[in-house]
């Protein structure tokens, strides 16, 4: 099964959305995939406490006659990692990375996928208060590992637990979510755990080549803290020695051409703005067992002519856990098996 996924900006947002359906009657919803988290939620009438600005009318529990509060005694209650009652009312609480928030009822409603595929009791936050950069979605839905909330374990009875995605690079293209078997046939690499944050996918980088020259780095940078691939994180993070390195060998092949000033996290930055053509090199990500070669569109970030900046991060500190980011999937389909414990790659899937 696969639906339309494009980037967010047409209705305000830098993140990757899909249209999905709530309610009885269907109230279609336009939100953020992210394989980085597991609860899905929805921005909810009367937002008690506060809502961002969103396209779409807001979604509007009374309406829907399939739709119903979790009580605190639930097992989908009890579950929840950050969770509260009131008045036997599950609450629930999602925390991001960057800083936004979500709060709410935990509930339970007819959830659809496409017209054929309807799911009955998806449990999902109906959100009262809202903040942060998901600014003109209707809420999001949840690609991570967990059993029990993540969009992929709720439909995995029927459909089963694979799901693939293929990122669009521009704003006018669209690219596609797709559960069940990939549409292309990946190279994989062993998905890993982390005991310590279970419902994250840990994927293991074990080096990096720019130009065909591998990087002198140990595998140890990488696996010593561990890497995780996210759809909901932009820019790519690397442990900071394996970031100095690779930031070096591009400025070394990039001598020909202007740098310019730092954008924010990105530090290495050029002027092409009296470039006719630019020649840069390739850089490719070993895992164990697959090399993936980033796509054209996942090695620079162009901000315009006169910025455009080199798509990874170093962590502050080595202890950090490197993420690869949506900025280098762009144009894969990229695969999550959750059933043989694996993540593919495959090239050129969308424009």
């Amino acid at each position: 099964i696969s639906i339309p996924a494009r980037i967010g900006l047409f209705i305000g947002s830098g993140n990757y959305v899909i249209t999905v359906g709530f309610g009885t009657p269907t109230r279609t919803q336009t939100v953020v995939f992210d394989t980085g988290s597991d609860v899905n939620w929805l921005q909810c009438k009367p937002c008690a406490v506060r809502c961002y600005a969103q396209q779409e009318p807001l979604f509007d529990p009374s309406l829907s006659s399939t739709y119903r509060n979790v009580s605190c005694t639930e097992p989908a209650c009890v579950g929840l990692s950050t969770r509260g009652c009131s008045s036997s009312t599950c609450l629930y609480g999602v925390f991001y990375g960057d800083g936004s928030s979500t709060i709410g009822f935990l509930a339970m409603d007819t959830f659809m996928l496409t017209p054929a595929q309807k799911f009955k009791n998806f449990i999902f936050g109906c959100g009262q208060n809202n903040t942060g950069l998901f600014q003109g979605t209707a809420g999001l839905v949840g690609l991570g590992r967990s059993s029990t909330y993540s969009l992929n374990s709720q439909v995995a009875p029927s459909l089963g637990n694979v799901f693939s995605y293929c990122l669009p690079s521009t704003s006018s293209a669209t690219g596609y979510l797709n559960i069940g078997n990939p549409q292309n046939t990946p190279g994989y690499t062993a998905m890993l755990t982390d005991t310590r944050v279970p419902t994250l996918y840990f994927i293991d980088l074990i080096g990096i080549s720019v130009g065909g020259t591998r990087l002198s780095l140990s595998s140890t940078v990488f696996q010593s803290v561990g890497t995780i691939i996210d759809s909901g994180t932009v820019i790519t993070r690397l442990p900071p020695t394996a970031y100095s390195a690779l930031k070096t060998a591009v400025r070394a092949a990039m001598t020909q051409y202007t740098l310019a000033p730092a954008v924010t996290i990105l530090d290495t930055c050029y002027d092409f703005s009296r470039t006719t053509s630019v020649v840069y090199p390739v850089i490719v990500l070993h895992f164990a067992g697959l090399d993936v070669r980033i796509p054209a569109t996942g090695v620079f970030f162009v901000f315009n002519s006169s910025q455009v900046c080199l798509a990874f991060a170093g962590n502050t500190d080595s202890t950090m856990i490197g993420i690869i980011g949506n900025v280098q999937q762009l144009t894969m389909e990229v695969t999550y098996d959750n059933e043989l414990k694996r993540i593919g790659f495959s090239a050129g899937a969308c424009p």
